[in-house]
């Protein structure tokens, strides 16, 4: 699986004008499955986020994880974060998982994030979705299992 991680003060995403989603302090994720990806990568994934130690703590180093700090998260699918540039200037997303596999996984990873414990809001899988946020530091961080 594929992860854009961007830590924020504030993210939401709509679907039609309609707000689906929405969080303060925390991460959105925006995430992909890849060919071949199952349960065993969105569980290594999930725990891995939500003990990366990107937020500040007292002295203002990034020493916190998100379940230090007690942060939320938005969760985007993104099946682009699969995109092949090395041909040509149309990227192709042949690597992505196939669209009932990909969902099933975002689905999977979402709820694996929330058995942490940790608030999970969610973007809706194959929607063309305005995705707004305040990246905070700017903290962005590419992850791969």
């Amino acid at each position: 699986m594929r992860a854009l991680i961007q830590r924020v003060s504030k993210a939401k995403v709509s679907v039609d004008g309609e707000l689906i989603g929405e969080i303060g302090s925390g991460l959105l994720i925006l995430i992909c499955a890849m060919q071949g990806d199952g349960e065993p990568q969105a569980d290594q994934l999930a725990a891995k986020i939500s003990k990366l130690r990107i937020f500040k703590d007292e002295a203002g180093k990034m020493n916190r994880s998100l379940l230090d700090t007690g942060g939320a998260t938005l969760i985007v699918s993104q099946f682009t974060l699969a995109a092949d540039t090395k041909r040509g200037n149309r990227p192709g997303f042949s690597e992505a998982a196939p669209p009932a596999e990909g969902e099933r996984l975002y689905e999977y990873f979402a709820e694996q994030v929330a058995a942490l414990g940790i608030e999970v809001a969610t973007g809706r899988f194959g929607a063309d979705m305005q995705v707004e946020l305040t990246n905070d530091g700017p903290v962005t961080i590419w992850m791969e299992t």
